[in-house]
């Protein structure tokens, strides 16, 4: 019997988002994590992105959601980057759109007088932020954590590799320990296990790395290629003459490729394809995001860093065009296609120099 949400006896108000947002049945790791977090113990998730967790963690939460008059927030939920904040902000504001609920998206690189203003005046209830923000704002007194039963962290491995170990110190070290930890991580790192030990209390781990995983929805191909020219020149080729390359992530190892391969396929394609990386600012990159959602653009080409947590719908194809050094960012990578219950398609181009990490791949995946 498939899993349905009915399961879950949700409030009206959740099903009735759930229903305009087209959601009919739970994912693997929204189905396994439900009971547990509602049992208010402290949660270890281990979960690809892709694989449904954002709805994981917020469907629990909603459902045993009670109004209160407090200003500050009841709710904290950590996200890597300013584009995960503005993404689970708005599925928060879908979801909570029949709820009272104030939500409110936190990150750096605006005005946080704006921030702290719409604090003061409007209150929040359940505040999505990076952790430099929500630290700021924490250590002004703006924000307090007093009033705080749910702290969710999203990506805690890819925080910790981006440097935010000292933020998150900080506001862990500023909340009272009467709260639930709801943590989700795609890899299980000893950075991230050093962080468990000691500032959460014997997690429940759930994990869905293995199965559950995108990977048996995705056709993955490798092409043996001499340099970086013959790729160019390759892909150049294949969205010439492949008519089903309609919605494509392209990943390069770092923005000086980037650039080079949007430049060159610019020429190709005038206005078809568009690039993400952080030297592109803020506002551009949110523009580029949302054309390529609403099927403005043939593609993307971007990097690790920026495609980490990015949940963009109905990738039809994934191009490595080159090949990560970390295998987990290979699979990372390949999980923005075959989402939902959707296949998907893998094609990588390797130079000689690049084998050794194709291998470590087929090691990692054991394929």
């Amino acid at each position: 019997m498939k899993p349905s949400f009915a399961e879950f006896e949700l409030p009206k108000a959740l099903n009735e988002a759930l229903e305009k947002l087209n959601i009919s049945e739970p994912t693997p790791i929204q189905y396994k994590s439900f009971s547990p977090i509602m049992s208010g113990r402290d949660i270890m998730g281990i979960a690809q992105t892709g694989t449904g967790k954002t709805l994981a963690y917020l469907l629990p939460i909603l459902k045993e959601y009670k109004y209160s008059k407090t200003h500050q927030p009841k709710i904290l939920i950590l996200v890597p980057t300013r584009e995960l904040v503005v993404q689970v902000t708005e599925v928060l504001m879908q979801l909570t759109e029949f709820i009272n609920v104030r939500v409110m998206g936190v990150y750096g690189g605006v005005n946080i007088n704006t921030q702290r203003k719409n604090i003061y005046e409007n209150g929040v209830d359940i505040l999505v932020g990076t952790p430099g923000r929500v630290m700021d704002l924490g250590i002004d007194n703006v924000i307090q954590f007093k009033d705080l039963k749910k702290l969710v962290v999203d990506e805690f491995d890819e925080m910790l590799s981006l440097g935010f170990k000292a933020q998150l110190t900080n506001i862990f070290t500023m909340m009272s320990e009467k709260r639930q930890n709801i943590l989700f991580s795609a890899t299980m790192t000893d950075q991230v296990d050093a962080m468990l030990n000691e500032y959460f209390k014997n997690p429940l781990e759930i994990s869905l790395a293995r199965s559950g995983t995108p990977l048996e929805k995705i056709d993955q191909s490798v092409i043996p290629v001499v340099n970086f020219n013959t790729k160019l020149n390759l892909l150049i080729h294949l969205l010439k003459t492949e008519n089903d390359f309609e919605k494509i992530l392209i990943f390069a190892n770092n923005k000086k490729h980037a650039d080079l391969i949007f430049n060159k396929i610019d020429e190709e394609f005038p206005g078809q394809f568009g690039v993400i990386h952080s030297n592109k600012s803020q506002n551009f990159r949110l523009r580029v995001m949302e054309e390529f959602s609403n099927n403005e653009l043939r593609g993307i080409i971007t990097t690790d860093i920026m495609a980490r947590g990015l949940d963009i719908p109905d990738v039809s194809h994934v191009f490595n065009f080159e090949i990560p050094e970390i295998p987990e960012q290979y699979i990372h990578r390949i999980g923005r296609t075959g989402r939902a219950d959707k296949n998907g398609i893998a094609i990588s181009f390797y130079t000689p120099k690049e084998e050794a990490a194709i291998l470590d791949i087929e090691v990692l995946m054991d394929k």
